[in-house]
């Protein structure tokens, strides 16, 4: 064979060798793609449907479902709350469009209130002048949003519980429970309680659940905190007499 071919032909598989060994980098690239996609995608704290076992803990999987839970019951309680206090809001088509604003299912309705974070929303939406005139937006968008930053739900990436903070989660639940007890208690100038929850009617005592919903809520709070090792399940919280910031 001569030389010149011989020379030709070691160049050769030489150079499908460096071919191949670039298609191998390559393709391990693309599978890291591939999994740092599944990890971003499956298990954000948007909660996203998908969440495999392989990439989640079952913790995760058990806070995700109770996010989404809380999102519906402050979703419910806003439009249980529209019903008994028309005087916020006398249109339907309105306050529905309200509800979706708050969950970013529309355009905003009050740009404003969009910085305030979630304990001053719940401060105005029990103050004696409040920014806005509507109290059931305010008090809603503020359940929202402390859902939003105790489980950091717009931030970074989490795989595990243990990347929530259980200190965000208790003052969560303190204010909560703040909120709990306002609904009830909290009145105007004329001695009108601010939202009207539960009263008696022609036909006997009107219950609106308000109360079950707020206890379902801070009962998924409370399980988290368990299941993030923070306070001993049913130990009582300590609970502040003001809402205090989350984050």
């Amino acid at each position: 064979m001569p030389a010149e071919f011989r020379f030709m032909k070691l160049h050769g598989i030489r150079d499908l060798n460096r071919k191949h060994s670039q298609w191998s980098f390559f393709l391990r690239r693309l599978q890291l793609l591939m999994v740092a996609a599944m990890l971003l995608f499956g298990c954000t704290p948007g909660f996203r449907k998908g969440c495999r076992d392989t990439v989640c803990g079952p913790d995760v999987k058990i806070i995700a479902f109770h996010v989404q839970k809380n999102y519906e019951l402050i979703q419910r309680l806003g439009r249980r709350l529209y019903a008994k206090n028309p005087r916020y809001e006398p249109d339907p088509a309105m306050r529905a469009k309200k509800i979706d604003s708050i969950f970013n299912r529309g355009v905003e309705v009050y740009p404003r209130l969009k910085a305030l974070p979630s304990h001053r929303l719940l401060e105005q939406a029990f103050a004696p002048n409040p920014e806005v005139s509507d109290r059931v937006f305010l008090l809603v968008l503020g359940l929202k949003k402390g859902i939003d930053e105790a489980y950091n739900t717009g931030g970074s990436l989490f795989l595990t519980g243990c990347q929530i903070d259980p200190g965000r989660l208790e003052r969560l639940y303190s204010n909560f429970s703040q909120v709990n007890w306002r609904m009830k208690t909290y009145r105007d100038r004329k001695g009108k309680l601010f939202f009207i929850t539960n009263e008696a009617g022609e036909n006997g005592y009107i219950n609106m659940g308000f109360e079950v919903i707020m206890t379902s809520m801070l009962t998924r709070i409370g399980d988290d905190i368990y299941l993030r090792g923070g306070l001993e399940k049913n130990l009582a919280f300590r609970l502040s007499a003001i809402f205090i910031s989350i984050i």
